[in-house]
């Protein structure tokens, strides 16, 4: 494993190695407030070894809050609640960035109700799948309230950016995949407008494009992006042609921005669920197609992984790194085990995977067990 373990520049820190630790919501949060339990969770996982951690997706405000105990970061209390958690993280030798995203949502949702503002999206076209398990009869995806000025969104990412700064992270990762709100804008089957935000390829990306060069003017060199062209949760999915025109496009232009990272999503099936029995998904090989369009960005890889792959896909200089994500839920040592040779081997509980009403959300949180060393 000696090229998982070598340097690497990010941004304008150099983490001690090429694993990092992808977001992973785990809903544990007081309400919207970061809390000392997940302090304790971050905390474990640095001293498990991740040298470069992304947090759980943190929204960047109350309209679109999807699920209950999600972490935000537009308020004081939340700014707070993250500061903690990054002073601990930063004592313990970590470095984090904030994964920020705007959400799919429910018009029911105590969250958005607080919020007193319907769902939006692109367009007016409702997601298949997704069920809010919160809420009575669990619910799917209603139709969406089309956003009349995509630049007040811009606006929030923005102000999310300086919020992170105030937080003490390290930079921003951008969540542009799994059919949230950036990638909504980018797959025409979500996205009909016809002004400058959509239609061609170049007006798609448009949106993504302009949050980061905003999140840039708060970050400089530590911004990242999340991306997940082969992916068909929430109702994604494009022909080949117009995955590569499209992606192509945004990968071009981010390649021009200086971002510390840019993370490609492989296929999964995990995150490609059946409409209508079928699947969403235009499968491909991720790494191969589009990496290529990124000459000047550090590329990691993510979904499926596995510490044989990673060690070839950073061998061969086809990544420069990889994200773990569901193994750093029941293994807090993920690094330490790969670099000892030890099993990933801890059986992990899907009942406690987010937390549950009345449940001690340290079950399945912080208890899972360490290797022997």
């Amino acid at each position: 494993m000696s090229a998982l373990f070598t340097p690497l520049k990010v941004g304008s820190t150099t983490i001690p190695h090429r694993i990092g630790m992808a977001a992973l919501t785990r809903n544990r949060s007081t309400g919207t407030v970061p809390n000392e339990i997940m302090l304790k969770y971050y905390v474990q996982r640095v001293q498990g070894g991740a040298g470069l951690i992304v947090s759980e997706g943190i929204l960047i405000s109350r309209q679109g809050t999807e699920w209950l105990q999600a972490p935000g970061i537009w308020d004081k209390a939340q700014i707070e609640g993250w500061k903690k958690i990054t002073d601990a993280v930063h004592g313990a030798g970590g470095t984090i960035y904030a994964q920020v995203l705007g959400r799919l949502s429910h018009p029911d949702a105590p969250e958005q109700i607080a919020a007193g503002e319907p769902v939006y999206a692109p367009s007016a076209i409702s997601a298949r799948g997704g069920k809010f398990r919160f809420l009575a009869g669990e619910p799917g995806y209603v139709t969406p309230t089309e956003i009349v000025d995509p630049t007040v969104f811009i606006a929030q990412f923005k102000q999310a950016a300086i919020n992170a700064k105030e937080a003490g992270f390290d930079g921003v990762e951008l969540h542009a995949a799994n059919g949230y709100l950036v990638q909504q804008f980018l797959d025409f089957n979500s996205n009909m407008r016809t002004d400058k935000w959509g239609g061609s390829p170049e007006n798609r990306a448009r949106f993504a494009i302009e949050i980061l060069k905003a999140l840039i003017e708060v970050w400089g060199p530590n911004v990242a992006m999340k991306l997940s062209p082969a992916g068909g949760y929430n109702d994604m999915g494009m022909p080949l042609q117009d995955i590569i025109d499209t992606f192509g496009y945004l990968l071009r232009e981010a390649n021009k921005l200086n971002l510390a990272y840019v993370t490609l999503m492989k296929y999964s099936a995990f995150l490609d669920p059946e409409y209508d029995g079928k699947k969403r998904a235009t499968q491909h090989d991720v790494i191969e197609t589009f990496t290529p369009f990124l000459t000047k960005v550090p590329v990691f890889a993510n979904a499926g992984v596995t510490p044989a792959e990673a060690e070839e896909l950073v061998g061969s200089g086809k990544v420069a790194g990889v994200f773990f994500g569901m193994n750093w839920i029941n293994h807090p040592d993920v690094v330490r085990r790969i670099k000892a040779g030890k099993q990933l081997d801890n059986p992990l509980d899907w009942m406690t995977l987010y937390g549950a009403e009345g449940v001690d959300p340290a079950l399945g949180y912080v208890d899972y067990k360490e290797a022997t060393y």
